[in-house]
């Protein structure tokens, strides 16, 4: 809501601009009093990153056998960009781990197969080029199989804020409550930049610190208040 303000603001701002300039060219008025005013900034999140209820909540809607639980499992437990995603495939596969060289940022990353990812890859045909294709078996381009996803997210009655991105921010997040250094997370996501990841770090760092306090406050007063 608050971006929504802040861009229609900045919309008016430019006008009154224009408006300013117009006044000047044709001598209503010596300057442009609008020039020199800063527009305001609203810094974003970003894409949403799924919370654990939203996982359990898609999960319980699509289920194990479903390519749409597939593209879940994929993402949520290698971290990867979607345009990775889309092109993986069984001959990513080498010593209980899946290879991949991250085509944005030509970075190479080994991702050890977990239990929920091997759950859902048991269950697949080792007949296509990808995991996860179109209907028909093609594989899907990075925008298709975003797109696709969305429309899997909105079948389960999530939000339209979640995304597949959101699942790799997801994937961190829960390294880093795992208590994951950035650089552990970075091996798994490809990160080159730390300072994403780091933001997943502090936060998952309050949050056990948070827990902590708690914990000290019951054991010293806990006893005494429930007297």
């Amino acid at each position: 809501m608050l971006e929504c303000l802040d861009h229609a603001a900045n919309r008016i701002l430019g006008l009154i601009s224009l408006i300013m300039d117009h006044a000047v060219a044709v001598g209503m008025r010596p300057d442009n009093a609008a020039h020199g005013i800063k527009r305001l900034r609203h810094k974003s999140e970003g894409l949403a990153t799924w919370s654990e209820y939203d996982i359990e909540a898609y999960r319980a809607y699509w289920p194990l056998g479903s390519r749409e639980r597939l593209a879940l499992e994929l993402a949520l437990n290698t971290g990867q960009r979607r345009g990775d995603l889309a092109r993986m495939g069984w001959q990513h596969v080498q010593g209980g781990a899946i290879h991949v060289r991250q085509s944005k940022t030509g970075a190479t990353v080994a991702v050890p197969v977990v239990r929920e990812l091997r759950a859902v890859l048991d269950t697949l045909s080792r007949a296509h080029l990808t995991f996860i294709g179109t209907a028909s078996g093609v594989p899907f381009s990075a925008a298709g199989i975003g797109n696709w996803f969305r429309g899997a997210i909105r079948a389960a009655g999530l939000s339209d804020k979640l995304s597949m991105h959101g699942l790799r921010k997801a994937a961190a997040r829960r390294l880093a409550e795992a208590g994951c250094t950035t650089h552990e997370i970075a091996s798994i996501t490809g990160h080159k930049t730390l300072s994403e990841i780091e933001r997943y770090t502090r936060e998952a760092e309050r949050a056990r610190l948070a827990r902590t306090a708690s914990e000290k406050v019951v054991q010293a007063f806990g006893e005494k208040s429930e007297a």
